[in-house]
């Protein structure tokens, strides 16, 4: 059976990304928590199965394969069970679902530095930095292009859910947890992702963990 070894699930969103692609996959699989920053932490991530990925999650094993990094793994299962379940059939949606999912993958850095994944929290609205405002635009303007386009088979970004919305998963729930400005679509969209069966799951899950890491229980940053 496939092992994913995962952090916390109210904090690690490349942990979210990589267990919903395993979800998305349909293949069984052992799903370990390895809780994050604990004063065991340093000393486990330098056991031999986390010795591939040089200590960070997710990371994946099949037998003797072995896959780190979110959008590795959602490239390495659908080789496994086909493609057409994680990405658009259409070539033109499928190009920009993959563009999409990869600048996810690489970009938007001030989003992910003010503004730490913590799905068991909600704070009010502050002040959004320039640089946090500008990751939020191209954002938004990256779903309205994929929904305007493409996303009149269902709620997703390209009608089905798919690796682009797995991807985007994190974010979705970063934009509730800070009360973020994001016009209507946007919300919606964002409803619709968070009621997703696997992303709903993934947020019960993390309502019953017992660990808590109190550099991301705090509000984002003035």
């Amino acid at each position: 059976m496939l092992k994913l070894i995962i952090g916390n699930k109210a904090y690690s969103s490349w942990s979210m990304r990589g267990w919903l692609a395993l979800k998305q996959s349909g293949l069984l699989f052992e799903e370990i928590v390895v809780p994050l920053y604990d004063d065991a932490w340093d000393k486990r991530r330098e056991g031999a199965e986390f010795a591939p990925s040089s200590g960070k999650v997710p990371i994946l094993w099949d037998g003797e394969a072995v896959v780190w990094d979110s959008l590795a793994i959602i490239d390495y299962l659908a080789d496994k069970v086909g493609r057409d379940l994680f990405w658009p059939a259409d070539e033109a949606a499928r190009a920009c679902a993959r563009s999409m999912a990869a600048e996810m993958h690489s970009s938007f850095v001030a989003l992910r530095r003010e503004y730490g994944m913590n799905v068991r929290r909600s704070f009010a609205a502050a002040p959004v930095s320039p640089a946090a405002a500008a990751d939020i635009e191209r954002i938004v303007s990256l779903w309205a292009e994929a929904r305007s386009r493409w996303g009149s088979g269902g709620p997703f970004l390209f009608g089905r859910f798919s690796a682009a919305d797995i991807m985007f998963a994190p974010v979705v729930t970063r934009f509730i947890t800070y009360s973020l400005p994001i016009p209507r679509f946007a919300a919606v969209y964002g409803a619709a992702v968070l009621t997703h069966p696997f992303v709903a799951d993934w947020l019960a899950g993390a309502q019953n963990e017992p660990w808590v890491i109190e550099k991301f229980e705090q509000p984002a940053p003035q």
